[in-house]
C-alpha cells in the first residue's frame, strides 16, 4: 500500500552535514572550555538543536550561552558547509522515487533552522523538490524528539501522519516520527546504530539512499 505522503529529515538523510557540524560545534565549545572527543559530541548533539542544549553547555563550559556566540556558531557552521558540503549518495534518486509515488506530496522536515536546510537543499540540487514544502523545528512550538515539526508537514500536505513515512537517521529524529503516529524507516549507513534505530521505534532500516527507490516500489 502506497503511502500517502514521505517526509525526510536533511541533515544525516538528504546531505552528509553532521561531521561538518559537529567539527565546529566541537571545536567551539572547547574554546569555552568544554572538550570532547568527536564522537562524544556527535552523541550529545546529532538529532538536536543547539539551543534546546543551553543546560549542557552552560554547565559544562561556565559561560552563559547568547545570541551572539549562537550567531558566530551559525557564521562559522555556514562558512564550513559552503566548503566542504556533499549530497548524500543516492539521495536524488530516492527523493525522485518519493516524488512519484506520492504524487508529489513530500516535504523535508529538519531540526535545523531553516536558513540552513535551504542553503543546504539549493546547495546540492534537491530545493525544487521541496521549494515551499520546508519545515524547521526551530519555528515550532517544540523541536525533535516532539513531533511538532512531522505533525506540521503532514498537516500542510494535507495526508494523515498515521499514512505518512518518514525517512530518519538519528534516534530523536526517529523518535519524532513515531511520536507523530508515521511509519518510520530509518537510514542506517553504521552497522553499529542499528539496535538504537530500532529501540527508538523505525520501522526498517535501510543502509544507502539508492535504496529507497525499491523499497517504495515494493509498496505501490
Amino acid at each position: 500500500m502506497k503511502f500517502e505522503a514521505i517526509l525526510f529529515d536533511c541533515d544525516g538523510v538528504l546531505v552528509d552535514s553532521e561531521p561538518i557540524v559537529n567539527t565546529v560545534l566541537r571545536d567551539m565549545l572547547e574554546e569555552r572550555g568544554w572538550a570532547m572527543s568527536a564522537e562524544a559530541c556527535m552523541r550529545h548533539f546529532v538529532g538536536r538543536a543547539v539551543r534546546d542544549e543551553r543546560v549542557a553547555i552552560e554547565a559544562n563550559t561556565g559561560q552563559p550561552l547568547t545570541e551572539d556566540w549562537m550567531q558566530l556558531f551559525y557564521a562559522r557552521r555556514n562558512r564550513a558547509l559552503e566548503a566542504d558540503l556533499q549530497v548524500t549518495e543516492g539521495a536524488h534518486a530516492a527523493v525522485a522515487a518519493a516524488h512519484t509515488h506520492t504524487r508529489q506530496r513530500i516535504a523535508c522536515a529538519s531540526g535545523a533552522d531553516r536558513f540552513k536546510v535551504e542553503m543546504q537543499l539549493t546547495m546540492v540540487g534537491l530545493m525544487d523538490f521541496f521549494d515551499g514544502r520546508v519545515f524547521s523545528g526551530h519555528e515550532m512550538p517544540r523541536s525533535k524528539p516532539a513531533p511538532d515539526v512531522y505533525l506540521a508537514a503532514a498537516h500542510h500536505l494535507n495526508a494523515p501522519a498515521q499514512q505518512c513515512l518518514v525517512i530518519e537517521d538519528s534516534v530523536v529524529g526517529v523518535t519524532a516520527g513515531v511520536a507523530a503516529g508515521a511509519t518510520v524507516w530509518a537510514y542506517c549507513p553504521r552497522p553499529d546504530a542499528a539496535v538504537a534505530l530500532r529501540q527508538a521505534g523505525a520501522h526498517r532500516l535501510f543502509a544507502h539512499m539508492a535504496e529507497l527507490p525499491a523499497l517504495l516500489a515494493a509498496r505501490a
